[in-house]
């Protein structure tokens, strides 16, 4: 049985330009609201605490890389983790950012609107990056 879910997005810039702005998390609050619905403070490069649709979380961003892996851990706040990878690749036409859902044993309801949220806000940084 398929326990993931890859929602992905074109962004016509180059992936260097597309990786070092989603991997500065300075920016997480600008494009990222299926995560960050309020609050944002940067603790170190790779860990941020957040105000999330959730509650208060922390994500965990793997260390800057040359291979466009944005993969993060996030803590809810019952104390879950949720492991997030996430990739910025070559495409045709410039960017594509892959985000790949879990979800082994969660309803499909819950399944489709993760699956939403992940879509509008890798439509919302295609959006400040195609400018």
């Amino acid at each position: 049985m398929d326990h993931s879910r890859h929602v992905s997005r074109v962004i016509r810039r180059s992936p260097q330009a597309v990786y070092g702005y989603a991997a500065d998390l300075s920016h997480l609050q600008e494009w990222a609201a299926g995560v960050v619905a309020g609050s944002v403070t940067v603790l170190d490069d790779t860990r941020v605490r957040a105000s999330s649709p959730m509650g208060e979380v922390l994500i965990t961003f793997v260390a800057r890389n040359s291979l466009g892996v944005l993969d993060h851990t996030v803590v809810l706040p019952d104390g879950s983790k949720t492991e997030n990878p996430m990739r910025v690749v070559k495409h045709p036409d410039g960017a594509e950012v892959i985000f790949t859902l879990r979800h082994a044993g969660r309803p499909e309801a819950d399944v489709a609107a993760d699956a939403a949220a992940v879509a509008a806000d890798l439509a919302r940084l295609a959006e400040l990056l195609d400018g």
